[in-house]
């Protein structure tokens, strides 16, 4: 069995060119225009990168992008005085503050002080507990993603059994949650699982969120199972030259998509439906904040 490659980047289009269509209708019919500012503090090389392709593709659907770049030494009441100002701003519908912060800052202060109406992230603890009792809610990206790459392969998940590797609150836990929601038998396993190989060769849906490079083999995986892995680590590639690196997931790609029925790889699988659900959720919290029927097929 040679197991089916889930594209996350040609669904992730998909949905970007479906969230284009909700904005063109926003503006047409409503003259809104969904907004998205973005907080950079400091200068990580990664979160710039990060930052800079969020603009793009925002503006590409039509959207208003908004950026604020902080010195690494920016002060917590500056920031939240920024943040303040954002909540109050009509023509703003979702703020995104880039984690990771420098250490001065607290990030669960900061993160609690956006309006959790424009959470686009799915962070606040309002959020949290939201989803956690099932109810509506702004819902983290990276499990959004995941989820909707599950729902397009299966159709419906009811019933079926899932394992999430990984407890954190960004991907592990919401994870978990949306899987819940969806009628699976879900189990939270993480690296000091015992038998951590037994339960997750139960599963019909294997979701790997731990950042362990190659973590999971394929003799982990049930026959047949589908297997979303999260998890973006950087490797040795002597192969490519000396000192030369490369991207690997949580699972060891060759040898699950020997066992799994579907697999997404890594590069190009999870990653970017991130930023296509961060632009969904900006329409989604755009349409609740001036009382207009949500997008179907972009939340949960």
């Amino acid at each position: 069995m040679t197991a089916t490659r889930i594209d996350g980047k040609v669904f992730a289009a998909q949905v970007r060119e479906q969230v284009a269509r909700h904005v063109a209708t926003l503006k047409d019919q409503h003259a809104i225009t969904p907004g998205l500012a973005v907080v950079l503090v400091g200068e990580d090389p990664a979160s710039q990168v990060y930052v800079r392709s969020k603009g793009k593709q925002t503006v590409e659907v039509g959207m208003k992008s908004v950026e604020h770049r902080l010195d690494a030494d920016t002060s917590e009441a500056e920031l939240l005085a920024l943040i303040a100002h954002l909540n109050a701003d009509d023509s703003i519908h979702g703020i995104l503050v880039q984690l990771p912060l420098p250490g001065h800052l607290n990030e669960d202060l900061v993160i609690n002080a956006i309006d959790p109406a424009k959470d686009v992230d799915g962070f606040h603890i309002s959020n949290v507990g939201l989803l956690g009792t099932g109810q509506k809610s702004m819902v983290p990206c990276t499990p959004l993603g995941c989820l909707m790459l599950l729902r397009d392969h299966h159709g419906s998940l009811s019933g079926l059994s899932a394992v999430v590797i990984g407890r954190s609150n960004i991907v592990g836990k919401p994870m978990a949650q949306l899987l819940l929601g969806d009628s699976c038998t879900v189990t939270i396993a993480h690296s000091r699982t015992r038998d951590l190989r037994d339960v997750v060769r139960q599963a019909d849906i294997v979701v790997a969120a731990v950042g362990r490079a190659q973590m999971v083999p394929g003799d982990w995986i049930k026959p047949g199972a589908s297997v979303i892995d999260v998890g973006i680590n950087r490797i040795e590639a002597p192969e490519k030259g000396a000192g030369k690196t490369r991207l690997v997931g949580d699972c060891d790609y060759d040898s699950c998509a020997q066992t799994a029925g579907a697999i997404t790889p890594v590069p190009g699988g999870v990653g970017p439906m991130t930023i296509a659900c961060l632009l969904a959720n900006t329409v989604t919290a755009c349409c609740r904040a001036n009382g207009l029927d949500e997008p179907k097929g972009l939340t949960a």
